[in-house]
């Protein structure tokens, strides 16, 4: 276990290293000056060559990038042009946010798609079968900022059950913490459900044509039994695949809803450094998306030993 942590860990540094080197080009070449930007429409030439001056952006860009690499080998992600804040501090000021709609967005769709994948490969060709096809096509087809829009005009405006935008801290109570937060959920959730039930679908599926399947209805065990602690069971490996990348994907996924539901989160933050030109956040927000991406997948690759005892590393 612990070799197999070990190389797995050492595969990912050249991930981090070919992320970190892309995302520090990507932000560099793209149209505009954070000096113009810091300056003001009344800053004059002079002005500008002196704010650039001061940020490190006269520098050659291989010292720019040596610089910042080695800063955040140390564990320093630099500091806001904007904010004059740590960019470690603002990230921990706005993870709270993406972490519960993110959180809460994948519990809410594995409860909903694994009964109703399950459910679709008992009674394939059915009714439920079609109805849950169809809504994986629709799931994938819609936009999310369509189902938000969607969802506010008919439950927020119309109906006035959830709020419209806004973020609750947990720290002010479960109830409220829970109930800001279910219209923005409901939005990401209804891709990932249709994601979820249209693999479990298939896996639990191809699981009933097996011969322990038919072993085990031989014997007179209840159907509910076969499908969930047989089917289910045996299908969990492709299931927890997918409900890991979809983790990993909602990480780096919010920020269209947090912009729709004006949640204060990473997603927000990444709009924010993005128009101001804030590259050590807009860095220090990707890198911190791609090491979270890297433990994502390594925790669903340990998942596989408790899923299926015939794996081995």
């Amino acid at each position: 276990m612990l070799t197999f942590l070990a190389k797995r860990l050492a595969a990912t540094l050249p991930v981090l290293l070919v992320v970190a080197v892309a995302v520090f080009m990507i932000v560099r070449l793209t149209p505009g000056d954070p000096a113009a930007v810091i300056g003001g429409n009344g800053a004059t030439s002079e002005d500008i060559d002196r704010i650039r001056e001061q940020l490190g952006l006269t520098q050659p860009l291989w010292q720019q990038f040596t610089l910042w690499a080695g800063h955040v080998v140390r564990g320093d992600l630099g500091h806001s042009f904007f904010l004059n804040e740590s960019v470690l501090k603002l990230i921990g000021q706005r993870m709270e946010p993406t972490l519960s709609l993110a959180g809460g967005t994948l519990l809410l769709a594995v409860l909903i798609a694994l009964p109703l994948g399950t459910l679709a490969a008992w009674r394939m060709g059915g009714w439920l079968d079609r109805a849950v096809m169809a809504f994986s096509v629709a799931g994938f087809s819609i936009p999310v900022f369509v189902i938000g829009y969607v969802l506010i005009y008919f439950l927020a405006l119309k109906v006035q059950i959830f709020p419209v935008q806004g973020y609750r801290p947990l720290s002010g109570g479960l109830g409220p913490w829970a109930y800001q937060l279910v219209l923005p959920c409901l939005t990401l959730a209804v891709t990932y459900v249709a994601l979820l039930a249209r693999v479990t679908r298939v896996a639990v599926s191809e699981a009933l044509t097996e011969d322990y399947i038919r072993t085990a209805r031989a014997k007179g065990i209840a159907e509910r039994t076969v499908l969930m602690h047989h089917a289910l069971r045996n299908a969990a490996v492709p299931v927890a695949t997918v409900v890991g990348v979809s983790a990993a994907l909602l990480l780096g996924g919010v920020v269209v809803t947090e912009t729709v539901y004006a949640i204060p989160g990473l997603g927000q933050l990444t709009v924010d450094a993005v128009l101001n030109r804030d590259f050590p956040v807009l860095q220090g927000v990707v890198m911190f998306f791609a090491v979270a991406y890297v433990l994502v997948n390594l925790l669903v690759d340990l998942s596989y030993l408790v899923l299926d005892p015939r794996i081995r590393y």
